[in-house]
């Protein structure tokens, strides 16, 4: 081989080379600036917001999903068949016991009320004629013109025309109640729904769809369940409590309460399926705030803690082995501390029992970033993390943290 062609390997060789170590080092460079970057964020501290845990009177409360039910429910129907001759109610009226409702056409009742005024007038008039005779009987037996048979005979006659008037009243009294019944009044103070029958159908004695269906409303019960744990409590509470168990209804955010009440009964059984107890609370509801068949979150008042210690709902976090908080240490970082929780303290509050002491700060927002012994930087409630100063970004870019283009590619490709 000529030097020539020895010197154009060796040429050719380093060429390759050198393209081959700037590949690499154009490859390697920017893992490594993201490595150092990622290394540099590390020892970021993350941004959470804190609040002091405190003392304050705390009441402790049970809440449940409850169901309102009207107080009664009356489906009016008609008691005798007929023509529907009048309607006296609207749609949506609120109606007072007693109130007219409806007709029903009652000449064929009227005519059977007389006819049973007749018969009585008529059976009434043979036992008159009866009594008179009887009573010449009783002279003329002292004459011996008749026989004494024939005296008891007709005292047996008198005595049957007599039960025949007492059946002639009973029969005038109950036409007197089958042409009552023509006229349908309300059996209950309520409001009035959607009628089932218009004017001129023929309705029959206890249909079953009615005429119009009564709701009670004022006062109004919520039906709600509770776990078969907490039954002793809210049995001894109600058993302290002189004037009942405060019942609050609240909508269905929990933003604010509709109605206040009181719980009237406990039912009498567990529910095996469930494991769950009934309970029932009644509201006064003059202002017709619940309405039957409304879903409302329910929350029992038991009791009042004098000085409890109380921290964000938000706070409170659920693991394995139980709840848990992020508690801020002197040091800037969090530790992870359980805690046995009394109840809800309302306010989106939480009773914590024991775990934590007054004035631990807590971490309500940003939990999901941190681990025990992660750096944090502590905000208050509603308050944003400062931009990074011109120092922290000459120390990012310094790491050789990638930074952000200014432009992107144009076009979609």
């Amino acid at each position: 081989m000529s030097r020539w062609k020895l010197a154009l390997i060796v040429v050719v060789l380093l060429v390759v080379g050198l393209v081959g170590w700037r590949i690499f080092h154009s490859a390697a460079a920017p893992a490594a600036a993201g490595r150092r970057g990622a290394a540099g964020n590390a020892d970021a501290p993350v941004p959470v917001t804190v609040v002091a845990a405190a003392n304050r009177d705390v009441p402790v409360y049970l809440t449940a999903l409850g169901t309102v039910q009207a107080l009664n429910t009356v489906t009016v129907n008609a008691q005798v068949g007929g023509q529907l001759v009048a309607l006296h109610f609207a749609e949506g009226q609120e109606v007072k016991q007693g109130d007219l409702l409806a007709e029903i056409d009652p000449r064929t009742y009227q005519a059977a009320l007389d006819q049973a005024v007749a018969k009585k007038k008529q059976d009434a008039a043979q036992l008159s004629a009866s009594q008179s005779t009887l009573a010449r009987y009783e002279e003329l037996i002292k004459k011996n013109f008749v026989s004494a048979q024939d005296l008891e005979n007709q005292r047996q006659t008198v005595r049957q025309q007599q039960a025949l008037i007492a059946a002639d009243e009973a029969a005038i009294a109950s036409a007197r109640t089958q042409l009552g019944y023509t006229r349908i009044t309300a059996p209950i103070t309520g409001i009035a729904g959607i009628r089932q029958v218009d004017v001129g159908n023929i309705v029959q004695a206890n249909a079953g769809s009615g005429i119009v269906v009564l709701t009670q409303v004022h006062p109004v019960n919520v039906m709600f369940t509770l776990p078969e744990q907490n039954l002793e409590s809210v049995r001894s509470a109600q058993a302290a409590a002189a004037a009942g168990l405060e019942v609050a209804a609240l909508d269905r955010t929990d933003a604010h309460v509709i109605a206040t009440g009181a719980l009237k009964v406990i039912d009498n059984q567990i529910d095996t399926t469930t494991g769950t107890f009934k309970l029932k609370s009644e509201f006064a509801n003059a202002d017709a705030a619940l309405w039957p068949g409304q879903f409302v979150n329910v929350r029992v008042k038991l009791r009042t803690v004098a000085g409890g210690l109380v921290v964000p709902a938000t706070a409170v976090q659920r693991g394995p082995e139980g709840n848990y908080v992020y508690a801020l240490q002197a040091d800037g970082t969090v530790a992870m501390k359980p805690v046995t929780t009394a109840g809800d303290a309302g306010d989106d509050a939480v009773l914590v029992a024991s775990g934590i002491a007054a004035g631990d700060k807590v971490v309500t927002e940003g939990q999901f970033r941190l681990k025990p012994g992660s750096k944090v930087q502590a905000l208050a409630p509603g308050e944003t993390p400062a931009p990074p100063s011109a120092q922290e970004l000459s120390k990012l870019k310094d790491s050789g943290a990638p930074q952000q283009r200014r432009g992107g590619r144009r076009g979609g490709g």
